[in-house]
Formats: structure tokens, sequence, C-alpha cells
């Protein structure tokens, strides 16, 4: 049974921490803004990282397939698989998810919500049906967006090709089907320990007020978390602020 700090999963008067596991190829790494280029390895097991957070209280863990992003079929479901059956955290995971049999295979694996990031893009309607099958809290879509050119784009493929379509107006489609979790990544941020963009996360929350808002990219510190708890994020993943130390687990949780 899930500890009472665990449950319920989000609520708008506190801010989960999930702290975030890149794979690729089987080992933990970071990118900086989404080029694989440009990608970090460190020195711990994936597995042995998740115990790192559970024991450190963790209640949720964010997980990606960076291979399965960019190739489109997964690449470390085995370790998803492990660390989701392990029963200490409570996962999400993407990267590589294209099909319905996609989201059965994770969710088969033990994984709890299935992250959903180019078909959220490319075919909203698709998704709107997984959600409708297999429930809105079993489905989170992933809109990852940059700002360029006067307005933000919505990047696919793990972030190498651009798509048609707005980010608010797609945000607003997916709230009035009833998704529940959005996750939002700042490109331009992520990996880069630059702060969040707080302005993203505020124009989200008030267009799509229903969505519980996952923020993603940037954070450093324990002012970044509460500067997106005063936009209305209801959740921050945290991936290279805790791979190199620049901010505790155990203070995030506090804050």
């Amino acid at each position: 049974m899930w500890a009472l700090a665990c449950w319920p999963i989000f609520w708008r008067c506190d801010m989960q921490i999930v702290p975030a596991i890149d794979l690729r190829e089987g080992r933990v790494v970071r990118l900086r803004q989404g080029d694989y280029a440009r990608t970090t390895h460190y020195a711990v097991a994936a597995i042995d990282l998740a115990v790192q957070y559970a024991d450190a209280g963790a209640c949720w863990l964010h997980l990606v397939d960076l291979d399965g992003a960019r190739g489109g079929a997964f690449g470390n479901l085995r370790t998803i698989e492990a660390i989701a059956s392990a029963g200490r955290l409570r996962v999400q995971a993407g990267g590589g998810v294209r099909t319905r049999t996609d989201v059965l295979r994770l969710l088969d694996a033990g994984v709890e919500r299935v992250v959903v990031g180019s078909v959220a893009v490319r075919e909203p309607g698709t998704v709107i049906d997984w959600i409708a099958e297999f429930g809105a809290q079993h489905v989170c879509v992933a809109l990852d967006t940059r700002f360029a050119d006067g307005r933000w784009k919505l990047p696919s493929a793990g972030w190498t090709r651009e798509e048609e379509g707005s980010l608010v107006g797609l945000a607003v489609r997916y709230a009035q089907a009833g998704v529940q979790h959005v996750l939002c990544t700042d490109i331009d941020r992520d990996g880069m320990l630059d702060g969040p963009n707080a302005d993203l996360y505020a124009l989200l929350a008030a267009a799509a007020p229903s969505l519980r808002l996952i923020a993603s990219g940037g954070v450093r510190d324990v002012a970044d978390l509460h500067a997106l708890r005063q936009v209305g994020a209801d959740a921050v993943v945290l991936g290279r602020s805790l791979l190199e130390g620049r901010l505790t687990l155990q203070a995030a949780l506090a804050c």
C-alpha cells in the first residue's frame, strides 16, 4: 500500500516533486536542450539511482527512454520494467510510445502513467481515444515546446522534427477532452540549469486550469520550485540538478 504522503496523485495545494532518470543504451544520461550530441553520462546504475530516490522520500519517478524517443522503438524497456516492478516508486514513463500496443507494454511492465509525446502532438484524437480506454490517470500528455519565430513550437521525435499546431490550443483541446496530466518541457531550458520558464507555465495554467501541469526544464534550486508553485504548476520534474548535487531531493521535498 502506498504511504499517505504519496496519495492522492497531485493536489493543487501541494506541488509534487518527481525525480527523473533519462536512459540511453541502458545508462543514466542527461541531454542539453534535447541534443543527443550533448550527452552527459553518469556513473550510477538506473536501478540504484531509483532506490536512492525512494529512500530519500520520493513517491513518483519519471523515466525517459531516449533511444525510443528518437527511434520510435523501446530501447530500455527491461530497465523500466525492473524499476517499476520493484514497487518502491510510482512510475511515469515515456519515450517511443507510438501505438496502443506501446501503451499496453508499459502498463504491463508496471508503469502507472504512460507519457505520450510525439503522437500527442501529431494525432490528438488517437491519444484522446487511449485516455478513454485506459483512463486519464494512466496517460500523461507531453507537450514539449520551444519558443521561436514569435510562437511556441511543438517539436517531436525526440525533439528532432517540428510539428504544426498551437501549444495553447492543443492544451485546451486536451483539457476539454478530460485529460488530467500534461507534462510541458521548455526545451531551451532543459538540462541547462538556467532556471525554469515560469511565464510558460503561467500561460498554460491560465489557458487550461483543469489540467494538472507538470513542469520540466531548468530548475536549479528551491527558489525555482517556489516560483513554479506560484504560477500554478502541480508537479515539477527534476533531473540534472539532482544528479549533480545542485539541489538535494530532501530539500526539494521539504519545500
